[in-house]
């Protein structure tokens, strides 16, 4: 594979019982519940329990959920939702504490959460997409070169807008490292610094 990933990817096969290799967005009709649908459109996961689940978006692994996990598991600070109003997120994650923290703790237990999914409850579709939270690398091979490409795809094979793009974006990263490298190795030449940012002797 081109765009190996540790940690998440790691996460996601040690959690899953069935793993679909190469999902399509199809695949998550509109019948299922929203957490089934993020499973299956941004992990590829089609079989999961809900301690699977719990235990991938407990981003921190502290054995709850907190405001900005749960932020973080809906997509709200991805850039599909950079449209969204601050106060808009905000009331989104308290929709989802309304539920799941009925007592007002400030945190979400993976105890309350399996407790609330034995009785039915579920989380609430919020409208805001299917939950993007992984990196740009992440998304892009969820989202792009596994539907289009495949392991074996060659760097000539990736002419597709979005692989154009994102390999701009690589580009643009690299090239702005290598500039901070060259300014952080460039030596100091005291005459060229002006002097009035220059300590009195």
């Amino acid at each position: 594979m081109l765009f190996p990933f540790l940690g998440l990817g790691a996460a996601l096969l040690a959690l899953s019982t069935t793993a679909s290799a190469h999902g399509s967005h199809g695949d998550a009709s509109d019948e299922k519940d929203w957490a089934t649908r993020h499973m299956i459109e941004e992990h590829h996961i089609d079989t999961f329990d809900a301690g699977a689940f719990f235990s991938l978006h407990d981003f921190d692994t502290s054995g709850a959920w907190t405001a900005d996990e749960v932020r973080k598991m809906y997509g709200l600070d991805d850039e599909s939702n950079a449209g969204v109003s601050e106060d808009r997120k905000q009331r989104a994650v308290r929709e989802v504490f309304a539920v799941f923290d009925p007592s007002n703790t400030g945190v979400i237990s993976r105890n309350q959460w399996l407790r609330l999914l034995d009785d039915g409850v579920r989380l609430p579709d919020l409208g805001y997409g299917p939950g993007h939270h992984g990196d740009d690398e992440y998304e892009y091979e969820i989202h792009h070169f596994e539907k289009y490409h495949g392991e074996d795809a060659t760097e000539e094979e990736l002419t597709h807008p979005e692989d154009i793009e994102h390999f701009r974006k690589h580009d643009e990263e690299e090239l702005a490292q290598f500039k901070l490298e060259q300014l952080e190795n460039m030596q100091i030449v005291e005459a060229n610094i002006p002097q009035k940012f220059l300590r009195n002797a």
